[in-house]
C-alpha cells in the first residue's frame, strides 16, 4: 500500500487510469509492503523515473547496441576511454549528459554485457527526469562496468516476489554452459505489460526468457532457468531529494569501489558480494 505523510494514499486524477503511472500505483497498493512518501512530489518523482526506466529500456532494445562479454566491449572513444577490464571511463572534459546520450545516439559504436546495460538505462532515465544541468553536477565521474555506479544512484537490492514496472529482476540459469558464461543469467527490466527487457535477449515474457536461457545449458542437463526473487532498484527517494535540493556537488565527491570480476551477466547482489 501507499502512504503519504503517514496517511493512506487515495488515487488521484493526476494519473488517469490506463497509463503506466496508474499501473505502478496499482501494483504498489497490491503489495503488503508499505510504500511511504513525505509528499505527493516524492511519489510523483518515483513514478516519473520508473516510467523513464521503461522508456530507456525500450529505446535500448530498438538500438544497435550489441551484447558482448567484457573482453569484447566497445565504446565511442570521443566520449569514453575503454579500460583493460572492459569498462567505459568518462573522458576528461566530456559532459556526462552528452556521453550517456551518445550511447543511444551512436549505438552502433557500443557493445557491453547485461549488468552494464541496466546501469546505462538508469543513468539515461535519470538524465531524462532531472535534466542536463543537475545531471552533470551529480555524475561527474561516471565509470560503466558491471553494476558499478555513482553512489547518488543509490542502487540497492530487495528480495521479494512482488515487483513493480521499472524494477530490474534476475533470471538465473544454474546449468549454463561453461563455454558461454555470459548466459549464467539475465538482468531484465520489468516493462509492466507482462514482458521484460534483457540486453542480449531483447523483450520477452518470463516464459520466453526462461526458454531462451534453457537453450544455453550444458548439453544433457535439465535444470531449468528461473526468475529469482532479487529485485534491483535505484534510490528513488535519494534522487528525488537531490532533484529538489539542487545541490552544488564537486568532482571530489567520494566514489564507490569497483569490484573487478570479469563475470558477465551477474545479479546486483553478487556484485556487492565481490566488493
Amino acid at each position: 500500500m501507499i502512504q503519504l505523510s503517514g496517511m493512506p494514499f487515495q488515487q488521484s486524477d493526476r494519473w488517469p487510469s490506463g497509463n503506466i503511472e496508474s499501473m505502478i500505483i496499482q501494483r504498489m497498493n497490491e503489495d503488503t509492503v508499505v510504500y511511504s512518501y513525505r509528499s505527493i512530489d516524492e511519489l510523483s518523482f518515483e513514478l516519473e523515473l520508473r516510467k523513464n526506466i521503461i522508456v530507456s529500456a525500450r529505446a535500448m532494445n530498438q538500438s544497435m547496441m550489441e551484447f558482448e562479454v567484457f573482453a569484447n566491449s566497445r565504446c565511442n572513444p570521443q566520449y569514453w576511454d575503454l579500460t583493460r577490464t572492459g569498462g567505459f571511463l568518462l573522458r576528461l572534459g566530456v559532459k556526462p549528459s552528452e556521453a550517456i546520450q551518445d550511447i543511444y545516439m551512436n549505438s552502433s559504436q557500443y557493445a557491453f554485457e547485461c549488468a552494464t546495460a541496466k546501469v546505462i538505462i538508469y543513468y539515461h532515465a535519470v538524465l531524462n527526469v532531472i535534466g542536463e544541468s543537475l545531471f552533470n553536477r551529480l555524475f561527474q565521474n561516471i565509470y560503466l562496468y558491471s553494476w558499478h555506479a555513482d553512489p547518488d544512484l543509490g542502487i540497492k537490492a530487495a528480495y521479494t516476489g512482488h515487483f513493480l514496472p521499472g524494477d530490474v529482476v534476475y533470471f538465473e540459469n544454474p546449468d549454463f554452459d561453461p563455454p558461454t558464461p555470459q548466459w549464467r543469467g539475465e538482468n531484465a527490466v520489468v516493462l509492466g505489460d507482462g514482458t521484460y527487457f534483457g540486453h542480449g535477449l531483447g523483450i520477452k515474457t518470463a516464459d520466453q526468457m526462461i526458454h531462451a536461457l534453457n537453450q544455453m545449458r550444458i548439453p544433457g542437463t535439465n535444470q531449468s532457468a528461473y526468475r529469482t526473487n532479487i529485485v534491483t532498484r535505484p534510490s528513488f527517494k535519494k534522487l528525488a531529494k537531490l532533484s529538489m535540493a539542487q545541490p552544488d556537488y564537486s568532482i571530489h565527491k567520494p566514489q564507490h569501489m569497483v569490484a573487478q570480476h570479469h563475470e558477465s551477466s551477474i545479479p546486483f547482489d553478487r556484485y556487492v558480494f565481490y566488493l
